[in-house]
């Protein structure tokens, strides 16, 4: 069974910075590519970004354009989240997704594997 562990969340001041971590572990993990997503109270599970594990192809969301990056490391089935310029309506648990096969990648059915999620809130 595969599990995602995120890590990094924290309580931030606006303009400040963050960075998300999912580690995988269980069996050998090959997906076609991994995603961040994030809910705040009372909203739907939102696309926040994805890569391709082999070809590192980024997807982005309008909202978090030019502020967040991903990426990863291969060798340590780890993904990343940095985060830059956070706003208060960056607040939400972000969780990390895994997908094994194609599928649309800014969909939470795109994704076959999710971790607990970890808590990013910004204050103003």
């Amino acid at each position: 069974q595969v599990q995602l562990v995120e890590s990094g969340g924290g309580l931030v001041q606006a303009g400040g910075s963050l960075r998300l971590s999912c580690a995988v572990s269980g069996r050998t993990f090959s997906p076609y590519a991994m995603g961040w997503f994030r809910q705040a109270p009372g909203k739907e599970r939102e696309f926040v970004s994805a890569i391709r594990w082999y070809g590192a192809t980024e997807y982005y969301a309008d909202s978090v354009k030019g502020r967040f990056t991903i990426s990863r490391d291969v060798a340590k089935s780890t993904v990343y989240l940095q985060m830059y310029g956070l706003k208060p309506e960056d607040t939400a648990v972000y969780y990390c997704a895994a997908g094994l096969v194609p599928r649309t990648l800014n969909q939470v059915n795109g994704y076959d594997y999710w971790g607990q999620g970890t808590q990013v809130a910004v204050s103003s």
